[in-house]
């Protein structure tokens, strides 16, 4: 059968953009459409997490990501004022990256492009047809319909997805009880500074009375974002477009003042509704990113799953579309990141009953104050929000084994070398120690899929713990098999077939 492209992407936000890019480093020839004709000039995701930063290092773009841009070191759980705390994970990147979504969309746009992705914009998706071999795409674009045959149909396409809803797909969830309106715009008078609104917001009035709040934090100089945040107070209408006079409303009522605000660059609404997708995958067509959740972006969380959703299914579909994916593992996309997906929902419900300024909820606001000053329990929200702590379901005994491993520097024969640079192919990874001298022949006829890297040493301070001979890693960086450190080949030939597929003969 012909096939004008491999994968249609349906939207270009950062998790459609990151998906583009990692098929391509598979070889898949990709179509991105966009119904907007325009990339969107004001962003409403700000912050990379560490994990993130963590995979544009692991694909050699961390740098463009990092130029121009400032780090907060502490991380924020419900505004309640007490810094999460990165700097004790085994990570280079201790810190959120505070990056504007419109850079973000416009890096990845650009590595897009130069990795030979088509990108359409203005290009809607208006209707789909499946069989068992192919998704045939219907799309309006400005010189109207056409149809496009492809082997697989990915929906990034937001919370209101259109793929989605074509798969008649359900996506239950919470119906919100906060309802906020925000605008970047100037100030002319001193903004109040509030206390327990974590560190992003320096600025903030709480109302208990009212339960509503205002907050503010600069996005640039002379330039902040406020959020007037009402609990159990639903719009007059919701579908009604969000005017001036509707935040200088909401100041006056919660602040005492519009505190002098002026020269608006942009306004919206924000509620905690969350939901989220039934399923992932229909047949040959799958969900990623906002279209399969969506939630209060709280501790800005929903940019990061959505690019993480694309980095753990770009090389599994490149894998299937390359002909070398072994049976079921696009099936493990959904198993591993639908998981992922209800913890972030899990702790953004959490969140928005803390944020939330009704005076019954104050005691249990006062405690989780007292228990984010704990090491552990702070560690362990550290690692929730950013990732670091994540762990998939991956068979095997050994505790590194469904783990990310670090950046670790490796002293080589072409001298120290970090680990990431080995990802840049987008390839599985085997790392050998002299303890395990013959593991890599057992990699051969894995040769093109799995990259076999020999360290004399790993060096300080991220040796993995507990000591390993040897380490098989997945393309987006995560254990599928590890050597005990007196070393051994046990499971590692079925690890290899698992995640592989079978090798060359």
């Amino acid at each position: 059968m012909r096939y004008d492209v491999d994968v249609v992407v349906a939207g270009a936000g950062p998790t459609g953009l990151m998906l583009a890019a990692e098929l391509r480093l598979a070889g898949a020839r990709t179509l991105v459409v966009e119904r907007l004709s325009e990339p969107v000039e004001f962003s409403k995701a700000l912050g990379m997490h560490s994990r993130s930063v963590e995979i544009l290092e692991m694909r050699g773009q961390a740098q463009d990501f990092l130029d121009g841009a400032s780090t907060l070191k502490g991380g924020n759980f419900a505004s309640l004022g007490v810094p999460l705390q990165f700097q004790d994970f085994d990570t280079r990147h201790p810190y959120v990256l505070f990056i504007p979504q419109v850079r973000t969309e416009q890096l990845l746009t650009r590595r897009v492009l130069e990795l030979g992705a088509e990108l359409r914009r203005g290009h809607a998706l208006s209707a789909l047809a499946q069989d068992e071999e192919s998704v045939t795409v219907q799309i309006t674009g400005p010189d109207g319909p056409y149809e496009v045959r492809s082997r697989y149909l990915v929906g990034c396409d937001g919370g209101g997805s259109t793929v989605r809803k074509l798969l008649d797909v359900d996506f239950p969830g919470q119906e919100p009880h906060m309802f906020a309106v925000i605008a970047d715009a100037k100030f002319s008078e001193e903004l109040p500074r509030g206390e327990g609104m974590g560190p992003m917001r320096p600025y903030g009035v709480m109302r208990h009375d009212l339960r509503a709040w205002f907050a503010a934090f600069p996005l640039e100089p002379d330039v902040y974002r406020a959020t007037i945040a009402f609990f159990d107070r639903p719009y007059a209408d919701r579908r009604a477009p969000i005017t001036e006079e509707d935040v200088r409303a909401a100041l006056r009522e919660v602040a005492g003042s519009d505190l002098g605000m002026h020269d608006v660059q942009w306004l919206s609404r924000l509620t905690d509704t969350s939901r989220q997708a039934e399923r992932y995958r229909s047949g040959r067509v799958l969900l990623a990113g906002d279209a399969c959740h969506i939630h209060l972006p709280a501790g800005g969380q929903g940019l990061n799953l959505g690019f993480q959703d694309a980095f753990n299914l770009g090389w599994k579909l490149g894998a299937v579309v390359a002909g070398t994916a072994p049976d079921g593992l696009l099936d493990t996309y959904e198993a591993e990141r639908y998981p992922v997906a209800q913890g972030v929902l899990r702790n953004t419900r959490a969140q928005a009953v803390l944020i939330d300024p009704d005076p019954r909820y104050e005691g249990l606001r006062e405690l989780m104050i007292e228990l984010l000053h704990l090491p552990e329990t702070n560690r362990y929200l550290a690692g929730l929000v950013s990732a670091l702590d994540l762990r998939y379901d991956i068979p095997g005994e050994h505790p590194l084994v469904g783990r990310r491993v670090p950046d670790l520097s490796l002293a080589t024969a072409e001298g120290e070398r970090r680990l990431s640079e080995y990802f840049h192919g987008a390839r599985g990874v085997l790392l050998t120690l002299p303890s395990a001298p013959d593991v890599a022949d057992l990699a051969t006829g894995w040769k093109g899929r799995v990259d076999v890297v020999a360290a004399s040493e790993v060096r300080e301070p991220y040796a993995p713990e507990p000591e390993v001979s040897a380490l098989l890693m997945r393309p987006d960086g995560y254990v599928c098999w590890a050597g005990p450190a007196a070393g051994g080949q046990e499971g590692l030939t079925e690890a290899l077939h698992t995640w592989f597929g079978a090798p060359a003969a």
